[in-house]
C-alpha cells in the first residue's frame, strides 16, 4: 500500500464519501466488520482498521454506537462533520479563485504554552497557509470560515488575530508567493496525484467497473486528492508558473469522482447492509 494511504487516512476518506448520510437524514454507525470487509479491497488488513478505528476515537472523530440490529459500530462525532463539511469545499469541484484577497493569521504564544505554538504551525500548515514572516501566516481568503472552524474546535482562537485585505508591496504579489509557498514541491505532489490515477480514468474512461472496482479506485483516488487542496491552497492561476499542473490534477479527480462514485456508493452500501457475496 502507498505510504500517504494509512489506514487512519482511507477510513476518513470512506466516512467522508460514503458515512455521512443525507442534509436531515446523517447516516447511522458503521460496522466494525463492514468496515474490514470495505478497507480490505484496499488491502488493509483487520488489526489495522481496528487500530485505526481506536486512534480516531481517541481522537474525538469517531464515537462508539450501535447500529439498528445491535452490532458494534461507529459513527462520525460533531466535529468531525464539521471537519468533512468544511472539507467538501476544497475538495469538491472548487470554484476559481476570485482576487488575490488574503487571509493573515498572527500568533502569539506564552512560551510555557510553547507545544500550542508547535499545533498551531502544524495546524495553519496543514490548512494550506504559506509563511509570510515568523509567527504570520498567509492563505487565500476563501478559507477564512474553515481557519475559524478549526481554530475554535482546538481551543486555539485566543492565540490568534485574523486580517483580511490586500497585498500592497513592495515585492510584486507573484514573487512573493513563491517566497510564501513551496511552488515546486507543490506542483511535484500535483504531477504525482497524476501519474497515479491518470491512467486509472484513462482505463475507466473505456471500460465499466464492478462496484468493488469502483469502490477501491474511488477511495484511492480520493484519499490521494483530499490531501492536495489543502497542501495548495487555490492560489490566483495569474500568479501561477503557466505549465503549473494543479489544473489537470483537478480535472481527472473530477472526471473519476463522476464516473466511479454511484458504482463506489453502491458498494458500500450493499457492504454495509451484508447484500455482497462473500469471498470464498
Amino acid at each position: 500500500m502507498n505510504e500517504q494511504h494509512t489506514p487512519r487516512s482511507l477510513i476518513v476518506s470512506h466516512y467522508g464519501a460514503h458515512g455521512r448520510g443525507t442534509p436531515g437524514h446523517p447516516a447511522g454507525p458503521v460496522p466494525v466488520a463492514a468496515l474490514i470487509r470495505l478497507l480490505g479491497t484496499v488491502g488493509v488488513d483487520p488489526p489495522s482498521v481496528r487500530s485505526a478505528v481506536s486512534r480516531l476515537k481517541r481522537r474525538g472523530l469517531l464515537v462508539a454506537d450501535r447500529t439498528a440490529t445491535g452490532a458494534a459500530g461507529y459513527a462520525l462525532s460533531a466535529d468531525a462533520r464539521q471537519l468533512l463539511d468544511d472539507g467538501d469545499h476544497r475538495i469538491y469541484p472548487r470554484p476559481a479563485p476570485g482576487p488575490d484577497r488574503w487571509l493573515l493569521a498572527v500568533f502569539s504564544v506564552p512560551e510555557q504554552e510553547r507545544n500550542k505554538r508547535h499545533l498551531l504551525r502544524s495546524r495553519l500548515s496543514r490548512l494550506g497557509f504559506g509563511t509570510a514572516a515568523p509567527g504570520v501566516w498567509i492563505a487565500p481568503d476563501r478559507l477564512y470560515d474553515e481557519t475559524r472552524h478549526t481554530l475554535e474546535r482546538l481551543g486555539l482562537d485566543s492565540y490568534v488575530d485574523l486580517f483580511r485585505g490586500d497585498h500592497a508591496g513592495f515585492t510584486p504579489t507573484a514573487e512573493a508567493v513563491r517566497r510564501w509557498w513551496d511552488l515546486d514541491e507543490l506542483a511535484a505532489l500535483h504531477h504525482a496525484f497524476l501519474a497515479a490515477h491518470e491512467p486509472v480514468l484513462a482505463h475507466w474512461t473505456d471500460h465499466t467497473p464492478t462496484p468493488e472496482a469502483a469502490y477501491r479506485d474511488h477511495l484511492l483516488a480520493l484519499d490521494s486528492w483530499r490531501h492536495l487542496p489543502y497542501a495548495d491552497p487555490g492560489l490566483p492561476p495569474a500568479l501561477l508558473p503557466d505549465d503549473w499542473p494543479g489544473a489537470r490534477a483537478a480535472e481527472v479527480f473530477t472526471a473519476l469522482h463522476a464516473r466511479l462514485r454511484d458504482a463506489a456508493a453502491e458498494h458500500a452500501a450493499a457492504v454495509l447492509h451484508g447484500t455482497t457475496a462473500r469471498p470464498a
